[in-house]
C-alpha cells in the first residue's frame, strides 16, 4: 500500500518519511500507538503536575522554562530526523514539555483562576469530538481537505515565525494578538486548525498501519499526536486568555 506522507503535521513531512522503518514482522497498528500516546501523555501530566508544585515553592525559575522547552525542540527535532530513535526520544520530549506546561500553565493560573483546568477539559473535549469525527466519517481527509490544511498551518507557523523576529526588536504585529474581536477570532481559527490536525494525525496512523509500518514507528505516531495535542492546548490557553482579558 501506497502511504501518502502528505500531512500538515512537520513530523509526517514527506522528506522525514523517507527514513520510516518498514521492516519487520511485527507492524504497526492503532492499538499499539494509542497505548503509546497514553503513556507519553502520562510522562506529559507527571512532569506538569511535578513543575506545578515546584513552582508554587519558587524552587523552578525562568531558566528551567527556557530550558525545558529548548530541551523540547531538540528532542523533536532529532525525533523528526530520525523516527526509528522515537522509543527514546518521544518520552524525552514529553518530560520537557510537560515542565514547561506545567510552569506556563502555573503562571496562567495565576493570573486567571480556573483557566488551566478550563483549557485541559477543552483540549480532551475537542480531541474526541474529532475522533468521534473521524471514526465515523463526518469528516472525511480528503486530498484538498489535505492541501487547505497545511497552506493554512504554513501561514500560521510564517506568522508565529515573523512575530517572534518582531519581538526582538520591541514591536509586534497589531490586533491578532491582543483581546479584541480581532485578535479572539484569529485564536478561535488557530484552535480549529490545530483540530483539524489532529484529524490528519488520526489518519496517518490508520494509514501507517494498513502500509506495513515497523512496530517500533507506534511510537512516532504517539509523538507526533503529543505535538498536535500540546499545540492546541497551548492555542486554548491563548483564548481564554483573551477572553478573561475582555471582561
Amino acid at each position: 500500500m501506497n502511504l501518502n506522507m502528505q500531512t500538515n503535521n512537520p513530523a509526517f513531512s514527506e522528506a522525514i518519511s523517507r527514513n520510516f522503518d518498514y521492516a519487520g514482522t511485527r507492524t504497526m497498528t492503532i492499538q499499539g500507538t494509542a497505548i503509546k500516546a497514553m503513556v507519553l501523555l502520562a510522562i506529559v501530566m507527571s512532569t506538569a503536575a511535578y513543575a506545578w508544585v515546584q513552582s508554587d515553592r519558587g524552587e523552578l525559575g525562568q531558566g528551567v522554562l527556557v530550558g525545558s522547552l529548548i530541551g523540547a525542540l531538540v528532542a523533536a527535532v532529532i525525533t523528526m530526523f530520525k523516527p526509528t530513535w522515537a522509543m527514546w526520544t518521544a518520552p524525552v520530549y514529553s518530560a520537557c514539555e510537560g515542565v514547561f506546561l506545567g510552569l506556563f500553565s502555573r503562571w496562567a493560573e495565576t493570573r486567571y483562576p480556573g483557566i488551566a483546568t478550563q483549557a485541559v477539559a477543552l483540549t480532551g473535549g475537542v480531541t474526541f469530538l474529532m475522533l468521534f469525527a473521524y471514526v465515523t466519517g463526518l469528516v472525511k481527509v480528503t486530498g484538498q481537505l489535505r492541501t487547505g490544511i497545511m497552506a493554512a498551518t504554513g501561514a500560521i507557523a510564517l506568522l508565529y515565525l515573523v512575530s517572534i523576529v518582531m519581538s526582538l526588536f520591541g514591536s509586534q504585529i497589531p490586533f491578532i494578538f491582543g483581546s479584541s474581536p480581532i485578535g479572539i477570532a484569529f485564536s478561535v481559527f488557530v484552535v480549529g486548525l490545530a483540530a483539524f490536525n489532529l484529524l490528519l494525525d488520526f489518519d496517518f496512523i490508520d494509514r501507517g498501519s494498513q502500509a506495513g509500518l515497523s512496530k517500533s514507528m507506534e511510537w512516532y505516531g504517539a509523538f507526533a499526536l503529543m505535538v498536535t495535542l500540546i499545540w492546541m492546548y497551548m492555542e486554548i490557553v491563548r483564548l481564554l486568555m483573551k477572553l478573561n482579558d475582555r471582561r
